[in-house]
């Protein structure tokens, strides 16, 4: 007869596996000995080790949100009350300046100065904005006072151009607007010239709807009013062929967005390559179109609008 006795699996020391912080390694050990006085037998010792993978999160590393275009329902696209209002008082502080650049005319039998003064203004409208676009497109940053949230977006808008047709009008057009009602209201309120009224209204008109030429300058033929590509092929508006070439390399071209109509005596002339050796020399600063264009300058494609849809 043959006495059997249970013994416990002495310790035995496991070879360390290390994990990453994401996977443990979770094994379970079954130990059996089986010893008898008779015979004694060679495989005595089972261990069994069954791994089991286990995820957990990771507390240490950081979840970092990829950076990408805004979505179309993004917040940042779409106009809020406050936003209308300043297109609101925008559009309504215009509208006046029109009305008393009209009646004065009309008082005084001068239509001609009034006129001039107002192509004047449209020309003046589109140099400045060509003037600003290159300012924010080569100097500072999201840091510098006052107009870092438009540098950042302008930058932005380089690398996806394509959300500026996403923006809603308001969205577009509430801080121009908001600068053109606190500019244009006090003269309206003290000046009484036609001539100067009406070249004001003409250049802060243009000014303040400079935005959305330019989203119109992005958009696709087949999508924008008849009107709109009307006055775009007449060369009233900034064109889609004309501000294409401002998002090509070396990005240093056609930054005018009311017209264009300044940007060939601009580009041909070198005008802004002359104010950036100014600037280098005066003030030892370097613009951005001096340098090799890096990711931030290079244009993704939208993929909403690059897919195709099979039927």
């Amino acid at each position: 007869m043959s006495i059997l006795k249970q013994h416990r699996c002495p310790s035995r020391s496991l070879t360390h596996i290390p994990t990453s912080p994401r996977l443990h390694l979770v094994a379970r050990l079954t130990c059996s000995a089986t010893t008898t006085t008779t015979k004694p037998k060679s495989s005595q010792n089972q261990l069994v080790i069954e791994p089991r993978l286990e995820t957990k999160p990771d507390s240490i590393t950081p979840i970092i949100p990829s950076v990408g275009p805004p979505l179309s329902n993004d917040p940042s696209l779409q106009s809020t009350w406050s936003h209308r209002a300043w297109v609101a008082s925008g559009c309504t502080t215009l509208f006046f300046s029109l009305a008393k650049t009209v009646t004065g005319a009309a008082d005084t039998h001068m239509w001609f100065e009034p006129i001039v003064a107002g192509y004047v203004g449209y020309v003046l409208a589109d140099l400045l904005s060509g003037v600003y676009h290159w300012g924010i497109d080569n100097y500072g940053d999201a840091t510098t006072p006052i107009f870092g949230s438009q540098i950042e977006g302008f930058q932005g808008h380089h690398k996806w151009p394509w959300t500026i047709t996403r923006r809603q009008f308001a969205n577009n057009l509430h801080a121009l607007a908001r600068s053109i009602t606190l500019t244009v209201l006090p003269i309206e309120i003290l000046c009484n010239d036609p001539v100067i009224q009406g070249f004001v209204t003409v250049c802060a008109g243009c000014i303040m709807f400079s935005q959305q030429f330019h989203a119109w300058s992005h958009g696709t033929k087949s999508r924008l009013p008849p009107l709109v590509v009307a006055l775009q092929d007449a060369g009233v508006l900034v064109s889609r062929s004309q501000h294409s070439a401002h998002h090509r390399p070396p990005y240093n071209s056609n930054y005018c967005i009311v017209s264009g109509v300044c940007n060939e005596f601009l580009d041909k002339n070198k005008v802004f390559e002359a104010l950036e050796m100014i600037i280098f020399f005066k003030l030892e600063v370097r613009p951005r179109s001096w340098s090799e264009p890096g990711a931030e300058w290079i244009e993704e494609m939208d993929e909403a609008q690059s897919q195709v849809t099979v039927h």
